[in-house]
């Protein structure tokens, strides 16, 4: 009996409508390279992330 032969779709991961087509790649040298440059990415970030420090904010050393 063949065994039929897999195929392999490669599916793009949902990712947010601000970040479509953002793609990240490491290659044989360690460096990592993106198809968004990292102020874009920064700001979507700013953007969508709690900032931890503003909700748990340290206890004050002045007293």
């Amino acid at each position: 009996m063949k065994e039929k032969a897999k195929k392999t779709k490669e599916k793009s991961p949902k990712v947010h409508p601000d970040l479509a087509g953002f793609e990240m790649n490491i290659d044989s040298f360690g460096q990592i390279t993106s198809t968004l440059n990292r102020d874009t990415i920064n700001a979507f970030l700013d953007k969508e992330m709690p900032d931890d420090k503003k909700l748990n904010p340290k206890n004050d050393e002045s007293k």
